[in-house]
C-alpha cells in the first residue's frame, strides 16, 4: 500500500472517546490525577499532550522511525540534537548550510567546546578526510539551503559507522515524501515542519525523528527539560497540512521542474540549481535517492551579479510573494544573502556558491504557466535596468 494511504490519511485512529474523525485540540495546561503520580499518561502539558502525541506518532510513521518529537521552531529541534553532545566533541557539516544553523553551531555552541568542520559533503572523499574520533554528528541538508547540493547518504553513514558518528538529516527540502534518510542509513532526521509538512505558510515548528530507542530517551529528556515543545493548536495545524503532503508536493515538483527549464534557457539567468536538471552535478544520486521528486525549491543566479540585480528581480513579481520560508501552497521568491543567510559572512557564502546574485524560489500550487511567465517579466525587468545602466548604479 502507499504512502498517502497508511502512513498518513490512516496513520491515525478516529478519537476512542468522540467519533471524532479530526485529531481533538488539547488545550490544557494540565491533567488531573486519581491520586499522586496515578493518571491517564498525562500529567503537564511540557511533558506530554494528546494532539502533540498524535502529530509526532504520525511523522514517526511518516518517516519510518521509532519516535518523533515536535518543537516550537526548525531552529528548536537543531538545538535539541546539538544538545546531545559534550564539550569536545566535533560536526563535520555539508558547507552550503541553512543561516540558522550556521548562527547557532558559531555563536552559541561553539563557546560550549563544539567544534564545527565545514566540508563539500557531495564529495564523499572530503568527509573521510575530515572524520576522527572525535566525531559525533555528520550534518547533513540534501538538497541544501539553498544551492541544492544532494549528498550521497547512504556512503556517508558508511563511512560514518565505523566512527561511531551518527548521521544527522535535515529532510525539510525533500521531505517525506521524496526522500526517506532512515532507510540510507541516518540516525537522526530534522524537519522544520514550518516548511512542506505544515504547507500553507500559518505555523512554525520543527520535529526531530529518531530509530533508536535509547537515542530516543535522550531527545524526549532535552524536550522535557528544556520545554521548548509545540503548542497544541499549532501540533493540530501541523497534522492537517500533512494530510497533504504527497499531493502537494507531488505538484509543486512537476511545477518547479518546468519552471527550472525555463530558466536554464533563460539567455539572463547564469546558473540553475535544481537537482531535477540533468545538468545537475548530483542529479544521478537525487534520481535514486530523492525517488524521482526533486522538490519545489529552486535557486538561480543572474549573469549581472550583483544584489542591486536581485534586487530589480525579487521586487517585480507578481506570483512569487518576497519573504523568507518555502514549502508552501503559495509561492515565494528570497535573495538568501540578503535575507535567510545573511548572518553568514559573506567570503563564506561565496565559497559555497551563495554569490550576490543568488535568488531562490519555493514554487507553490499555482500553474505553473502563471508562475513561468511572472519570472519572465521580472528578468524583463532586469535586463532592462541593465541596459540602462540603472542596475550598475545601485537603482532598483
Amino acid at each position: 500500500m502507499g504512502i498517502n494511504t497508511t502512513k498518513i490519511i490512516h496513520s491515525l485512529p478516529v478519537d476512542p472517546l468522540t467519533g471524532s474523525i479530526s485529531v481533538p485540540i488539547y488545550q490544557t495546561a494540565t491533567f488531573v490525577q486519581d491520586a499522586p503520580g496515578v493518571h491517564k499518561g498525562y500529567d503537564y502539558a511540557r511533558s506530554n499532550n494528546p494532539t502533540r502525541a498524535a502529530l509526532e506518532s504520525l511523522v514517526a510513521t511518516l518517516e519510518g522511525g521509532t519516535h518523533a518529537y515536535a518543537f516550537a521552531t526548525g531552529l528548536a529541534a537543531i538545538d535539541a540534537v546539538l544538545k546531545l553532545l559534550t564539550a569536545g566533541d566535533e560536526i563535520i557539516a555539508v558547507d552550503d548550510i541553512y543561516g540558522g544553523a550556521y548562527r547557532l553551531f558559531t555563536h552559541v555552541y561553539a563557546k560550549f567546546g563544539i567544534k564545527v568542520h565545514y566540508v563539500d559533503t557531495t564529495d564523499a572523499e572530503n568527509v573521510i578526510e575530515l572524520i576522527n574520533e572525535k566525531t559525533r554528528f555528520i550534518w547533513l541538508e540534501s538538497p541544501t539551503n539553498p544551492t541544492l547540493k544532494v549528498s550521497d547518504i547512504q556512503r556517508i553513514a558508511d563511512i560514518a559507522k565505523p566512527f561511531n558518528a551518527l548521521v544527522v538529516v535535515d529532510n525539510t527540502f525533500a521531505s517525506p515524501v521524496a526522500q526517506q534518510p532512515f532507510t540510507l542509513g541516518a540516525d537522526i532526521i530534522i524537519h522544520s515542519g514550518t516548511k512542506y509538512l505544515g504547507g500553507h505558510s500559518d505555523l512554525v515548528a520543527g520535529l526531530v525523528v529518531v530509530n533508536d530507542n535509547e537515542l530516543a530517551e535522550k531527545v524526549k529528556f532535552i524536550q522535557n527539560a528544556s520545554g521548548g515543545i509545540l503548542g497544541p493548536n499549532d501540533c493540530w495545524l501541523l497534522i492537517r497540512g500533512i494530510e497533504t503532503l504527497t499531493l502537494r508536493v507531488q505538484r509543486q515538483c512537476e511545477t518547479a521542474q518546468k519552471v527550472a527549464e525555463f530558466l536554464a534557457e533563460n539567455e539572463a539567468v547564469d546558473k540553475v540549481y535544481y537537482p531535477g536538471l540533468a545538468s545537475h552535478k548530483n542529479h544521478e544520486i537525487a534520481k535514486v535517492q530523492q525517488n524521482g521528486l526533486y522538490g519545489g525549491v529552486i535557486s538561480f543566479t543572474l549573469k549581472e551579479d550583483t544584489e542591486a540585480a536581485a534586487n530589480v528581480l525579487v521586487t517585480n513579481t507578481q506570483y512569487f510573494k518576497l519573504a523568507e520560508s518555502l514549502g508552501g501552497v503559495k509561492s515565494l521568491i528570497c535573495s538568501p544573502p540578503q535575507m535567510t543567510h545573511k548572518s553568514i559572512p559573506r567570503e563564506k557564502r561565496l565559497q559555497s556558491g551563495v554569490v550576490d546574485s543568488l535568488i531562490r524560489i519555493s514554487c507553490g500550487i499555482e500553474d505553473a504557466e502563471d508562475l513561468i511567465d511572472d519570472l519572465k517579466t521580472a528578468i524583463d525587468q532586469v535586463v532592462a535596468a541593465t541596459a540602462t545602466n540603472l542596475v550598475g548604479q545601485g537603482a532598483v
